[in-house]
């Protein structure tokens, strides 16, 4: 990798905070921009001592401050959005807006700097899909006016918009991954996710919380394989979209019962209505990404549970 300085949109989150320790063990100089909005100071205390490394308090939707804008930049991220269903639901607007207009301000800084651009997609871009697993290929089941359409389609806008911003600049360089349920160390114990949500649960002994039978699946992506991916595909010449997730495919009983296994917990289970528009299955095909990136998770989910309980045990609820 050629860059000198990356610019990590929504760099005080769980992702952003990982993949900035990543390029700054790599040698790069950071600068990391959130509004913390979801994001949160606590996720990169331990940078602020590095000289490498920069935090700008700032809305990527609004007008970027000269911290900026004064600056040159290689690489850019967006990674900024709310993530979990109680956030995007609460910051509905918040949500659509900086998958629209912030998408946007960070084209634009990417045209201006000639920096390689990489935006943070999804797997709910699927929504509830009718093809098992889900290729890049397949164009989703996707509500547009529900509980989750301000997400789902803020994503999806997010991806139309940087495939028309693309035609009409081709010299932009960008990349698209779509990611599958990333858990690890810095998770936010409060933010609705259901690895999180579990973990707090059975260290407390409190009932863990089942939507529906819990029968739908999901596809668990440990943090560092995540950013190992983001990292290849920046470096790659691919622009994607991409699927980048781990294929193993469990069900909320399956998540629910490892889970209360490894922390030793007398948790029981107790059962709530399925959300509107809760996809029933989720599973990457990652075929591209192996043949294109060399990369495939090496982290199986017993491991990373147990990484993401350590870390819940140590800073608590």
């Amino acid at each position: 990798m050629k860059s000198s300085r990356i610019l990590i949109a929504g760099g005080a989150g769980f992702l952003g905070s990982h993949l900035a320790d990543r390029f700054l063990t790599d040698g790069f100089a950071v600068i990391a921009v959130d509004n913390l909005s979801t994001g949160s100071k606590r996720n990169i205390a331990h940078l602020q001592n590095n000289d490498k490394f920069t935090f700008v308090e700032a809305d990527i939707t609004d007008t970027l401050p000269s911290e900026i804008t004064d600056q040159t930049f290689d690489i850019i991220l967006n990674m900024a959005s709310p993530a979990s269903p109680p956030h995007y639901q609460r910051l509905s607007l918040e949500t659509l807006h900086v998958g629209s207009q912030g998408t946007f301000n960070m084209l634009e800084l990417a045209r201006q700097n000639k920096a390689r651009l990489f935006h943070a997609s999804t797997s709910e871009v699927y929504g509830d899909p009718d093809i098992h697993p889900q290729p890049e290929s397949y164009k989703g089941s996707v509500n547009c006016y529900g509980p989750r359409a301000m997400y789902d389609e803020a994503k999806r806008y997010a991806e139309a918009l940087i495939y028309a911003y693309r035609d009409r600049y081709p010299e932009v360089s960008t990349c698209i991954g779509r990611f599958f349920n990333t858990y690890g160390p810095r998770m936010d114990a409060d933010d609705g996710r259901v690895v999180s949500n579990f973990i707090v649960q059975a260290l407390q002994n409190k009932s863990l919380t089942i939507y529906g039978d819990g029968s739908q699946t999901r596809s668990f992506c440990y943090v560092s394989d995540l950013v190992e991916a983001i990292v290849r595909l920046i470096n790659s010449e691919e622009s994607g979209p991409i699927n980048l997730g781990n294929p193993g495919e469990f069900t909320m009983l399956e998540l629910a019962q490892k889970v209360t296994d490894l922390t030793k917990s007398t948790s029981d289970l107790t059962y709530l209505p399925l959300p509107g528009d809760d996809p029933t299955q989720r599973q990457p095909d990652i075929s591209r990404a192996k043949s294109i990136l060399n990369w495939e998770p090496s982290i199986d989910l017993d491991r990373g549970l147990k990484e993401t309980i350590e870390y819940f045990k140590t800073v608590g609820k």
